[in-house]
């Protein structure tokens, strides 16, 4: 039979129609002819603009962390500013909500941080000055007293590798050079000065940071919100309610902490009887902030001030720092921080780690938060992927 008489033929045929099908529905899609290419695949227009929208969202992410990195020297500055004008917004709604404008709110608001600031600085500088001093001016007969002690212990002068030690040498040393020593580490005034003047301003840049933020707070959160599809935008709003208690307890925590901190250090110095208990309880609430190391690190100035009046007297308030520390950092700090974040020790514990090697101490004020913004963005995400709670 001739090809185009079996095309005839079949086109003649009566359409078959596959079982289970009715007329209504219309013929099945017709097959492509031999040697023409198959019809296009076309995505539905809602689900291509969804895929749009999250590629952009993805992109502006992409966008922000580079400008992250380009201002990475500066971070500090705009971690602390945001942190700021984040701590504030309770106060300025309150301000708001009784009439006070907006912009005057924050101003007040600000003038009372550096107020507070000021008064910090005043209280404790002088502290500094003082005790520095006097224990600059007791070194030297303090490391006669401990090399007299070492050498009655041992029955003879101290010898390491063949040579001998005198601390009351060394530290008469110390003393004599000890500002041709400073003048050392920082080249001269001059450096000194530039040093100075860069850190004012990165404190006027977190500042204006802070303003600016807390100013444009709501602005911002619906700038963010624009850049999520349509279809999410109830889950972001649930994912920010979530993230934003879950800050305020975290510093309401940290902020807790440090004051237990700071006020059981001062008593501790007070029944010491070392000069400024305030001041020195003020300096551990302060540094007690940092997470962990701070505790320790605010017992410096205290150990400092014991060790110009003994030895003992240092020995006595280090053994009570210690004690302080280790107390509330064991049983309270897991009990506060647990309700507020509630991580896992061990997540905890990682997140310090991680947030130390990725950018300091200031990694560490962060990674907390983070880590928790993490797990509340799990527990949103797995049940509606999984259809069962994680």
């Amino acid at each position: 039979m001739a090809p185009e008489r079996s095309f005839i033929l079949l086109a003649s045929l009566p359409a078959t129609r596959p079982s289970g099908t009715s007329a209504e529905e219309g013929p099945p899609a017709p097959l492509p002819l031999p040697g023409t290419a198959a019809p296009q695949w076309s995505l539905d227009p809602r689900r291509r603009r969804l895929y749009l929208q999250i590629a952009f969202g993805l992109a502006s992410a992409l966008v922000a962390l580079v400008v992250l990195y380009l201002i990475r020297d500066v971070l500090g500055a705009f971690v602390l500013g945001g942190a700021i004008a984040f701590l504030i917004q309770p106060a300025v709604h309150r301000l708001t909500g009784l009439g006070v404008p907006r912009i005057a709110a924050i101003a007040l608001i600000f003038v009372a941080i550096i107020l507070v600031l000021a008064g910090i600085v005043l209280l404790v500088v002088p502290l500094g000055a003082s005790e520095v001093g006097q224990l600059q001016a007791q070194a030297p007969a303090l490391a006669s007293e401990a090399q007299k002690r070492i050498d009655e212990i041992q029955g003879s002068p101290i010898m390491v590798f063949g040579f001998q030690i005198d601390l009351a040498q060394t530290t008469a040393f110390l003393n004599a050079h000890l500002r041709d020593y400073l003048l050392g580490q920082f080249g001269n005034a001059v450096s000194i000065g530039v040093t100075a003047l860069t850190t004012l301003l990165q404190v006027l840049l977190m500042f204006i940071v802070a303003f600016l933020l807390a100013l444009e707070a709501d602005s911002s959160r619906r700038v963010v919100r624009r850049l999520v599809p349509q279809d999410y935008r109830t889950d972001f709003d649930q994912i920010w309610r979530r993230i934003r208690r879950m800050l305020y307890a975290y510093v309401r925590g940290q902020l807790i902490i440090a004051g237990m901190i700071g006020i059981l250090s001062g008593i501790a110095c007070a029944v010491l009887g070392l000069a400024d208990p305030v001041a020195l309880g003020l300096l551990a609430g302060i540094t007690a902030i940092i997470p962990y190391l701070g505790p320790f690190l605010g017992a410096v100035p205290a150990v400092l001030v014991g060790l110009a009046i003994s030895p003992l007297k240092a020995l006595l308030i280090a053994v009570a720092y210690f004690v302080i520390s280790n107390v509330i950092l064991n049983f309270v700090y897991p009990k506060v921080m647990g309700d507020a974040v509630k991580l896992p020790p061990i997540l905890v514990i990682v997140a310090f780690i991680a947030g130390f090697s990725w950018a300091g101490v200031l990694g560490m004020f962060v990674a907390v938060p983070i880590a928790a913004s993490l797990r509340i963005l799990f527990d949103h995400i797995y049940p509606r992927l999984y259809e069962k709670r994680a």
